[in-house]
């Protein structure tokens, strides 16, 4: 019998020596809830006890029991809650009989609640002498060791719930994600926007350049997808309708690659600011982004990829045509299709292999070879900063400039060598957008798996008049990168293969 199988064998054993003894190894519900407070609350109300001094007062406290030390008339726990831990210390004529009995019944991984004096002990550790304990769920699997723990990365994906627990610094993240969107989502609310549902499921893919998932509708018998944007056109009808400012915070899908900015199901904002245009969208989100960063991180101030960011500094403006021409002395509207090429292969820059394939005499190709251009160059950025200026054949909903209709009122937020926040005015002439889904039909036709799918309903919307608007959005990729992991990491439970497929 292998140690694991004896350690399980062992906790069974105890389970049925609980229930013979009248005691429910996994309860209803805590019976002193009521009265708990956590560890660090705890800890801090009494910081101020003297070494070997009790407190006349009592505390409540509940949570995992981390790890167990015997030391004959006096044994220790730890105790792990969702604010950090506790010491809890049982002590021959300090600690009931009958307790102390009890907590022979506890192993490391238990979840137990108690009641006790809060003492200070002589290493000077606020710990809670045990007076009442209830045991609320016994464990049957050991806990990983302290120690070696869960090593391999993909076994701490798959079962988040054991990395939390072993790993403060997981849990952190999670608790600070929750920070990251409660500050954007009330951000947005103080200054009159709306939040908004639109629907999850749609009958065209529209609002991105991307390549979604398909399914069917049985009650319909439709066809339908899963929505690769957060209801961008959705949201620009209910500008038509007379909301001025509204917002959407939820899941959206992409069928594409992974690596360690991209996921395939993952969380994403975006606004859309009515009576609006770019210039007062990128004012905005530069606010928005001070004030999430604040409340994430604690400073404006921190380095990433060996670039050094400070957000309270002034923003720069990158103009596309410029920094391509600046970086690699290429005129993006002069230059030929093999000029693009033949000046990538020297810089090694190749097209995705994987990307869509459309047909190399279309005028488009040119410019998707353009954005590896600018990919190139955007890598040596620190900012902070906005992009601005892109051409119009790689933006299919923004307004084009009025001083350059060769260009769109674009905006992207340029972070250490990467973007991180997308927006622009949008289009609001009903013609000019039913030419370009026409175009990027043709590239669908042409087998470009990206192109935006002609909307019909969303064209007719515009021609009720839609006010001037600008519209950004961004995604959790944001919160990765201020924690500085890869995204998977930062998502609770991301998509993986089953495990047996994963050991074929």
């Amino acid at each position: 019998m292998g140690r694991e199988e004896q350690i399980v064998e062992e906790r069974i054993k105890k389970i049925e020596e609980l229930k013979k003894s009248g005691i429910n190894p996994y309860s209803h519900r805590f019976p002193l809830e009521e009265k708990r407070n956590h560890s660090n609350e705890i800890k801090e109300k009494y910081s101020k006890l003297k070494i070997e001094e009790k407190s006349k007062s009592s505390e409540v406290v509940a949570g995992r029991v981390m790890m167990k030390r015997d030391f004959g008339k006096i044994s220790f726990m730890t105790l792990q809650d969702l604010k950090g831990n506790i010491q809890l210390v049982f002590q021959t004529g300090a600690t009931p009989k009958e307790v102390i009995e009890l907590s022979k019944k506890v192993d490391s991984g238990d979840i137990v609640g108690v009641k006790g004096n809060p003492i200070k002990t002589k290493t000077g550790e606020v710990s809670v002498l045990v007076k009442e304990l209830f045991i609320l769920t016994k464990s049957i699997l050991p806990l990983p060791d302290k120690h070696n723990g869960l090593k391999d990365e993909d076994e701490k994906l798959r079962k988040r719930y054991l990395d939390i627990i072993m790993n403060e610094e997981v849990k952190e993240i999670f608790l600070k994600k929750q920070i990251f969107w409660s500050t954007m989502r009330n951000f947005l609310i103080k200054r009159g926007f709306l939040e908004v549902e639109t629907p999850v499921l749609e009958n065209s893919a529209g609002g991105a350049a991307a390549t979604p998932f398909k399914t069917h509708h049985n009650a319909l018998d439709l066809d339908v997808y899963l929505r690769i944007s957060m209801g961008e056109l959705w949201q620009k009808k209910l500008i038509v309708a007379g909301f001025e400012k509204t917002f959407e915070i939820g899941r959206q899908f992409r069928n594409e690659g992974m690596d360690a900015e991209h996921l395939q199901d993952y969380s994403q904002m975006e606004f859309y600011y009515g009576y609006a245009n770019f210039e007062d969208g990128m004012k905005l989100v530069e606010e928005m982004y001070k004030e999430v960063t604040k409340a994430v991180l604690g400073t404006l101030k921190f380095e990433r990829t060996g670039h050094k960011i400070d957000l309270g500094k002034k923003w720069v403006i990158y103009d596309f045509e410029s920094l391509i021409k600046e970086k690699t002395k290429i005129d993006i509207y002069k230059a030929t299709k093999s000029e693009i090429q033949k000046k990538l292969k020297e810089l090694s820059q190749r097209d995705d292999p994987k990307g869509p394939k459309i047909d190399f005499d279309s005028k488009q190709e040119k410019w998707r070879l353009v954005d590896l251009l600018w990919k190139y160059c955007r890598k040596t950025l620190s900012g902070p900063g906005f992009l601005v200026g892109q051409p119009v054949e790689l933006v299919p909903l923004a307004k084009r400039k009025e001083s350059d209709p060769r260009k769109v009122e674009q905006f992207q937020v340029i972070l250490a060598g990467s973007e991180v926040g997308n927006g622009y005015s949008e289009l609001n002439d009903p013609i000019d957008q039913e030419n370009r889904f026409k175009e990027q039909r043709e590239l669908g036709e042409k087998g470009d798996t990206e192109a935006m799918e002609h909307d019909t309903s969303f064209v007719e919307a515009l021609k009720y008049g839609m006010p001037p608007a600008c519209g950004f959005g961004v995604s959790e990729r944001l919160f990765s990168f201020l924690m500085n992991r890869p995204i998977r990491e930062c998502v609770l439970f991301p998509l993986m293969k089953p495990e047996i497929e994963e050991k074929k």
